[in-house]
């Protein structure tokens, strides 16, 4: 979501007449993007920002910017007491302070002459459509598409509502509209957004559902070449038998599911208030992959949330064995401030414990993944290339794969058949069918794509 929002604030200051710096020395604007779901990424947004204070004392003319789920959807009164040198406060997916602030600046002439040159770029343009960042136009294979914005589901460890406020649902006009232009700027793969992606359209009275929308944009992707469709976070409660048969049914959209589980404990999972049980996870993986052939299956863990027991972290490392999913996203908890775990719970398990848990599911993980993708050994699979990286090719199969080839024919974003003639945890390599495979297995992609 934040490189989405990202995305649409250069899109914004590139109508003002800016342009992306080369290098940090050379901008004017800096903007700092911020994530809080973790301490970790609020520590190191705060770091950067100090940074940018010191540029500020030399150069005060300079403007710095802070956006996204620090700043929130509330009056950040407390960040600018904290940061006086910050110009403007944007809150996640609104980029209008910066466009004001800078507006602002400018002279009666360079106002009028904006507002023609602006007003003759609306009236060409419909709600929902993006102009890509120059340097990303005819550059990127694959783009993000809020659809829902915000979250009304309060996991007690989440801060998201409290940051990003409730569940706010675009329009199939708007979403349309925005995967039409990015179609237009050669983007071949799309990927619809939201906190909980399937509860799209639940804030609308007798609104569409996720799989009406994926039928729309599925003709949409087959009018205008967008090859491959994805969508993510879901939710355990919100996937449906009828988003995984529209899943299933439409060709472009890809069996990659992302579905977080968060722990295998049921004890665990009420104190997060998520509202399922493990043995319900169970059988949504169960029809999951029933409903969808050669499926992708990837989630989320939680490790040393309040509480939690050696047993019970080992109810999480069980699941995990038994299902052998195709991804893991770990994370150690750290309380979140104005969260529900944060004000009534302790946060109890040390952090060398939850070091060792989280060991403990990377190993497990990457010999179950190791596992899986040794099946595609000697398999052709389709890659569509997203660029040219150490003299070889990269892309994706449509489980998110990552896959690595040589050729010296121009690949980025299209589809191509590859032989997979190596695999690993973390990628796989192969051939064009009919070409020589390599015999050796490059050390620094295995750590580049881990």
């Amino acid at each position: 979501m934040n490189m989405a929002d990202s995305q649409l604030l250069a899109s914004e200051l590139e109508k003002l007449g800016h342009h992306e710096a080369s290098n940090p020395e050379q901008a004017d604007i800096y903007v700092v993007n911020t994530c809080v779901v973790r301490q970790s990424a609020e520590d190191k947004a705060f770091g950067r920002l100090e940074l940018l204070n010191a540029i500020k004392r030399e150069q005060p003319d300079k403007v710095i910017g802070v956006m996204g789920c620090l700043v929130g959807v509330r009056d950040p009164l407390h960040l600018r007491k904290r940061l006086p040198y910050v110009d403007v406060f944007m809150a996640p997916s609104e980029p209008k302070p910066m466009v004001d602030f800078l507006t602002g600046r400018m002279s009666e002439t360079e106002v009028l002459a904006l507002d023609n040159d602006l007003r003759q770029q609306r009236d060409q343009m419909q709600d929902g459509e993006l102009i890509l960042p120059l340097s990303e136009q005819q550059n990127l294979v694959s783009a993000h598409v809020p659809i829902v914005y915000g979250c009304s589901h309060a996991c007690t460890f989440c801060i998201i509502p409290f940051r990003r406020g409730v569940e706010r649902s675009r329009s199939v006009g708007e979403i349309v509209a925005h995967v039409r232009s990015l179609a237009r700027q050669g983007i071949k793969e799309i990927t619809l957004l939201g906190q909980i992606v399937d509860r799209y359209g639940k804030d609308i009275a007798d609104g569409p559902e996720l799989a009406d929308l994926l039928h729309i944009v599925h003709e949409v992707a087959e009018e205008t070449g967008v090859e491959r469709i994805r969508f993510l976070t879901s939710h355990p409660n919100w996937m449906t038998d009828r988003l995984l048969d529209t899943v299933a049914e439409l060709p472009r959209v890809m069996p990659h599911i992302e579905v977080p589980i968060q722990a295998g404990d049921d004890t665990v999972l009420e104190n997060m208030k998520r509202g399922y049980t493990s043995e319900q996870y169970r059988r949504l993986i169960e029809r999951i992959r029933a409903r969808i052939p050669e499926v992708a299956i990837h989630t989320d863990i939680i490790v040393g949330f309040p509480g939690e027991t050696h047993e019970q972290f080992m109810r999480t490392h069980d699941i995990l064995e038994e299902l052998k999913l195709d991804k893991v996203h770990l994370a150690r908890y750290s309380p979140r401030p104005n969260t529900v775990s944060d004000r009534r719970m302790e946060d109890d398990v040390p952090e060398e414990e939850k070091k060792q848990r989280l060991d403990m599911l990377e190993q497990l993980q990457a010999r179950v993944v190791a596992e899986i993708n040794s099946r595609y050994l000697g398999r052709t699979v389709q890659v569509l290339v997203e660029e040219h990286h150490k003299g070889k090719w990269r892309g994706r199969t449509p489980q998110n794969k990552l896959v690595f080839f040589e050729d010296e024919a121009n690949w980025k974003g299209k589809l191509v058949d590859v032989e997979i003639t190596w695999t690993g945890p973390w990628s796989m390599q192969g051939r064009l069918p009919g070409s020589a495979a390599s015999s050796t297995v490059d050390e620094e992609l295995m750590v580049f794509a881990s």
